[in-house]
């Protein structure tokens, strides 16, 4: 009876329906750990980018310095993006004729307040399919059982003796089906729970240096 009630058999014996249900969600799964693991490492990345580069910033340097180091690199990660499309705008409305230096800080503000967007669905991407999937999962693996069920009773209503053993592993490989919906589901919604909360503290971050480093360009613009 327990081999006949293995994993693996009730799955190969289920109906296509509930194959069907079983195989998506095992491919939502692995796609789901797949982002788990690379957004945990591009998270951690952005992270320490952001602590280097405010180190940097507020090590007393000159930003014009740190400004063409910025410039020639290849790629201009989270706060570095932010920094150089400000400096970048602020220094080019400054050298135009009759703009008010409040005007020229707004021009930078806006400028890297587009950057700022272009990193945030950075961090967001990918997250909406981890909501997707544990939100969803569970009521896939649901319509499974709720169809393997319902096969198992037609199955057993065309039998001549109804009996636990005849109607047990039909309902059995039913049930995998939610059991397999509820694996992929809970760390989908556990990582897309952090996630959300990591992603948040990082646009804090962003916008905290916006504001501190529109401060020094609105000092910069009145000398």
């Amino acid at each position: 009876m327990s081999a006949d009630l293995s994993i693996i058999n009730l799955i190969m014996h289920a109906s296509l329906v509930v194959q069907f249900v079983i195989v998506l969600l095992l491919l939502a799964s692995i796609w789901s750990w797949a982002i788990i693991f690379a957004k945990s490492h591009s998270l951690k990345r952005a992270r320490l980018h952001a602590i280097s580069f405010e180190e940097r910033f507020w090590s007393g340097g000159d930003l014009t310095t740190l400004y063409t180091q910025i410039s020639g690199q290849q790629r201009r990660l989270g706060l570095e993006g932010i920094f150089e499309a400000g400096f970048r705008e602020f220094v080019r409305l400054r050298k135009q004729k009759g703009i008010e230096p409040m005007a020229v800080v707004e021009g930078a503000q806006r400028a890297m307040r587009v950057v700022l967007n272009r990193e945030l669905e950075k961090l967001e991407q990918h997250l909406s399919f981890l909501a997707s999937v544990g939100s969803t999962s569970p009521y896939i693996g649901l319509f499974g059982t709720v169809w393997g069920i319902m096969h198992a009773f037609k199955e057993l209503g065309n039998a001549q003796q109804a009996t636990l053993a005849s109607v047990a592993p039909g309902i059995a490989e039913a049930l995998v089906a939610t059991a397999i919906g509820l694996f992929a589901a809970i760390p989908a919604v556990m990582a897309y729970n952090s996630f959300a909360s990591y992603v948040e503290r990082q646009l804090n971050r962003y916008d905290n240096f916006l504001e501190e480093f529109s401060t020094v360009l609105q000092r910069q613009a009145h000398v």
